[in-house]
């Protein structure tokens, strides 16, 4: 049998090696189990956008969190690559939500009010102004949400970067590496029996995405996490025609550096289904070329698919387990991991090395009421 460590995570996407970097630093013992590759799911397939204030049309406990967890990203881009030498491609050129129509402009203009009554910074732009910051945007909008600080990094290195840097300050980080079983006694976990044999820790983390649910109940515990598949795909543009990320309903356009754009994402609720298909393409294509129509002269790079772990109420779980003493929960960020996983490495961390908590987890307990969907 394995040393016994202070933590072992399931799952190695963003989540899972965000909290292994935090609980390393802090001179934990630390494990990550990953039943494949170190963010070979969602973590490498986002878009990386850090939209605090993009995502969301009322406040709440998730904004709030966003927030600060966005705040967290120019300090830690130097500590990540001080420690791993990655660069986790922090870009500060803002963000534009398109409205087509003055219906959602005017709703547009509701999220602005709300957004500078907390003090951020937000501002409404017509046609013309959006025209004279990115010209290459369609004509046929109403006009947009120009919001500076909802910037942008690498999902897929930010993913590496916190792996890396967890493996320099001492972490494990085992891959092909698949939970079986889970041994349960007296109300805690005392074993993990994996394809790569038995683990023991002090702390059980469970920070597996869209799978969550599935290890869920192995322990007989039943929380609402499911896949939602997103399809998504690059293009090569010369000269690049946009600085700032260009967001609408249904379809988001990231420029990225080797004068890619990374075009996301359709959304469909079909189970653990990864087939990249057709029709999924197609409509967000559409949905694309009509968003910035200089992408029909583009040259198409790649296409991918990915599960997002989506929730009931559009809430993530964090903290402990109220039926399991030594099991912590991290998991169910849908579009929102790559943005919330340097304050869900540290909320974790802390609980685990018995810190202080300055933040309210009540909204994101397991015990919290999750409205069931047919």
């Amino acid at each position: 049998m394995k040393k016994q460590q202070d933590a072992v995570i399931i799952g190695g996407g963003i989540i899972g090696v965000s909290i292994a970097y935090q609980l390393a630093k802090r001179g934990k013992t630390v494990t990550v189990l990953e039943k494949d590759t170190i963010g070979a799911h969602a973590s490498s397939a986002a878009g990386g956008m850090l939209g605090a204030q993009v995502e969301f049309s009322e406040p709440g406990p998730l904004v709030e969190l966003s927030l600060r967890s966005r705040s967290l990203f120019p300090d830690l881009q130097q500590e990540l690559y001080a420690v791993s030498g990655i660069d986790i491609g922090l870009n500060h050129a803002g963000m534009l939500r398109v409205a087509w129509t003055e219906e959602e402009g005017d709703m547009l203009k509701h999220r602005a009010s709300w957004q500078h009554d907390l003090g951020l910074r937000v501002e409404w732009l017509d046609r013309t102004e959006v025209k004279h910051i990115e010209p290459a945007v369609s004509d046929e909008m109403n006009g947009a949400l120009y919001l500076p600080d909802d910037t942008q990094v690498s999902a897929p290195d930010l993913t590496r970067a916190f792996a890396v840097a967890a493996v320099k300050h001492g972490a494990t980080i085992l891959e092909r590496c698949e939970v079986l079983d889970i041994e349960v006694a007296d109300g805690q976990i005392t074993r993990l029996s994996t394809t790569q044999g038995p683990f023991t820790a002090e702390h059980y983390v469970l920070a597996a995405g869209a799978w969550s649910g599935r290890i869920a109940r192995k322990l007989g515990l039943s929380v609402s996490v499911f896949p939602i598949k997103g399809e998504a795909f690059s293009v090569l543009c010369m000269p690049q025609p946009i600085q700032k990320t260009i967001y609408s309903h249904g379809c988001y356009i990231v420029p990225k550096s080797g004068n890619r754009l990374l075009v996301g994402a359709s959304s469909a609720d079909c189970g653990f289904d990864e087939r990249l298909t057709l029709g999924g393409l197609q409509e967000l294509m559409t949905k694309a070329v009509r968003l910035l129509p200089a992408l029909k002269d583009c040259t198409l790079e790649k296409t991918w698919v990915s599960l997002r772990p989506q929730t009931n109420d559009g809430l993530p779980y964090f903290g402990s387990v109220s039926s399991c003493k030594n099991l912590l929960i991290a998991t169910g960020h849908y579009r929102n991991g790559i943005l919330l996983s340097p304050l869900t490495g540290e909320i974790i961390a802390q609980m685990i090395a018995g810190e202080a908590l300055d933040v309210e987890l009540a909204p994101f307990s397991d015990k919290r009421h999750v409205p069931v969907t047919s």
